[in-house]
């Protein structure tokens, strides 16, 4: 059975209902929640993700939330963290893990930490037994993949071009895939550009994959009321979970 990622912007439009629509996407096909951390330069995300950023911080959106919001849901739904370095560095990368651990977070994204930087919180993430997610891009060298998915947990995100999140480019990952797979046991979830047309598509000779602006996409619609907006959600995660397993 391939996987369905999906990731969802904190706080917005308010904590009440980030915990409605994740709890409504797990029973809706959705394996894992990716709660994104609403940062004022998410340098990896492209406009739609931007702007639900933007939006939760101009509500009010903070870390606290995130906690409150892990706490009713994690327990439900397999539950990551996304969220730029600086967020996690501040708050201390031993009590956040501490932090996650306890509310059974399982893993955590951080698009800007590279590979070399994150060996230095590796024994933290391992004593409290939390997936520090690994990204491979189609312009790593294979050199530098075998290096990095040795030790990746959960599942290997890779990137399905260069470029950022929610853009329809296209690259044939059939190569890239294949070499992961030759060094790592570790599931690969396509990430980047996927939605319900293009999932398909990604989805071959992956484990599952990734999406996001096509959720938060949704909660942009200022005519939908918060119940549409998760009914709308849903919907597309049960079409998305149906169409990478045909």
């Amino acid at each position: 059975m391939k996987q369905l990622v999906a990731y969802i912007t904190s706080g917005y439009p308010d904590p009440k209902f980030t915990i409605d629509l994740a709890l409504a996407l797990g029973e809706s096909g959705v394996d894992t929640l990716e709660l994104g951390i609403p940062f004022s330069d998410p340098v990896a995300d492209g406009p739609i993700i931007e702007k639900a950023n933007f939006l939760s911080l101009q509500h009010g959106f903070k870390f606290t939330d995130l906690l409150h919001i892990s706490k009713a849901v994690a327990l439900h739904v397999d539950t990551l963290w996304m969220g730029y370095f600086n967020l996690f560095y501040q708050y201390g990368m031993t009590a956040l893990l501490r932090e996650a651990s306890h509310l059974h977070v399982n893993g955590m994204i951080i698009p800007d930490l590279p590979h070399e930087e994150a060996q230095c919180y590796h024994a933290q993430f391992e004593k409290y037994d939390v997936a520090n997610i690994t990204f491979v891009a189609p312009t790593d060298s294979q050199e530098r993949i075998a290096q990095i998915v040795a030790d990746a947990k959960k599942f290997i995100y890779l990137v399905a071009y260069t470029g950022i999140t929610g853009s329809g480019e296209h690259e044939d990952l059939q190569e890239i895939l294949c070499y992961i797979k030759r060094h790592s046991p570790t599931p690969v979830y396509v990430g980047f550009g996927v939605n319900a047309d293009t999932a398909k598509e990604k989805v071959y000779g992956a484990d599952g994959v990734i999406v996001g602006s096509a959720f938060v996409n949704i909660l942009l619609n200022e005519r939908s009321t918060h119940s549409e907006k998760i009914r709308e959600c849903s919907m597309l995660a049960s079409r998305i979970k149906q169409i990478i397993n045909e």
